[in-house]
């Protein structure tokens, strides 16, 4: 099993910054965010798709550092009505295009969720009452998402990219185990997981027993904690509208690896996927409002050490151009 890290995690940095914290804590893999809701902070998408030196020396300047690519990240909703969904279906398609260009073989993104007909934004169905909410959730399936994920797949495949690894996510159409299948079983296996513990935990479901369903359907996990708060979340439930920077008064919050779950928890979590055949990357995702996202990192990295089977290579050197001397 392989230590990674989404780029976002550390979004205040520059490549050079990056990629010398990735050998200094002897990450095996990077995620990079290509944009949507990424700022995209270390990869710039076009640049990167209009020019083959670029991609080369990018390429190159990760190898020389022992640093490979886990998979692009394009997380948004290019399901969204109106300009905002084209937008995010062109930097979708421009992301996989790129995975293809650059023999990255998982990209990562969200679904996507449509509003009901007409309507101006997404419309997250989660409960299947009143009437009309169930006609909104069948015009959601039939008429957008399976036939764009059927067109999309279908384009992703013309470029040699067979794994999609969709996020569980809320505000999505595809949110938890039974709504990856059905999706997976309507446009085929290219669509599977991007695993992420956390988002499961505070809607609810145990992470463990959906490893456990999806199987061989995981193709990328996100290494992400939640901490539900049980006085809040006894008040009022977990169906949490508290701004993200009132993380006190919240309900849950993502958290960095170990405050939320121990390494009892976590080591369950990675003995399951390596029963299901995952021996691959965890990619650190930082979204903890209480810790400083370099200090997250750290604290994530050595957690993961301690619960992960296959430790990482012994520590890299590094390059005279990181150490200044080039």
């Amino acid at each position: 099993m392989k230590i990674g890290m989404i780029t976002d995690s550390l979004p205040g940095t520059d490549f050079d910054t990056l990629l010398g914290t990735a050998v200094r804590l002897e990450l095996d893999m990077l995620e990079f965010g290509c944009g949507n809701w990424s700022s995209a902070p270390h990869l710039d998408l076009d640049r990167m798709l209009g020019s083959e030196p670029e991609r080369r020396n990018f390429k190159a300047c990760l190898d020389e550092h022992g640093i490979a690519i886990s998979a692009l990240n394009c997380s948004g909703n290019p399901l969204h009505p109106g300009e905002h969904g084209r937008r995010h279906d062109a930097v979708t398609r421009k992301t996989i295009k790129l995975a293809g260009l650059m023999g990255v073989d998982r990209v990562v993104m969200m679904s996507g969720c449509p509003g009901a007909k007409g309507d101006g934004n997404a419309n997250w169905i989660t409960t299947e009452w009143p009437p009309e909410v169930r006609e909104i959730l069948r015009w959601q399936w039939d008429e957008v998402l399976i036939p764009y994920w059927r067109d999309l797949v279908a384009y992703a495949n013309g470029l040699d990219i067979r794994k999609l690894c969709l996020e569980l996510h809320g505000h999505q159409n595809v949110y938890n185990v039974r709504t990856l299948l059905r999706l997976r079983g309507a446009v085929g296996e290219t669509v599977g997981a991007n695993f992420d513990p956390s988002h499961l935990m505070w809607m609810g479901a145990d992470p463990i027993a959906a490893v456990r369903a999806l199987g061989d359907a995981i193709y990328h996990v996100h290494a992400k904690d939640t901490r539900v708060d049980p006085v809040i979340a006894g008040v009022n439930g977990v169906i949490e509208t508290t701004p993200g920077d009132r993380f006190q008064d919240r309900a849950w919050n993502y958290i960095t690896l170990g405050y939320g779950h121990g390494e009892l928890w976590w080591r369950e979590f990675v003995a399951v996927l390596a029963g299901i055949g995952y021996d691959d990357v965890f990619s650190i995702e930082h979204e903890d409002p209480m810790l400083p996202a370099l200090e997250g990192v750290e604290k994530s990295v050595a957690f993961l050490r301690n619960v992960l089977i296959n430790q990482p290579r012994s520590a890299r050197v590094l390059s005279p151009r990181l150490r200044g001397e080039g």
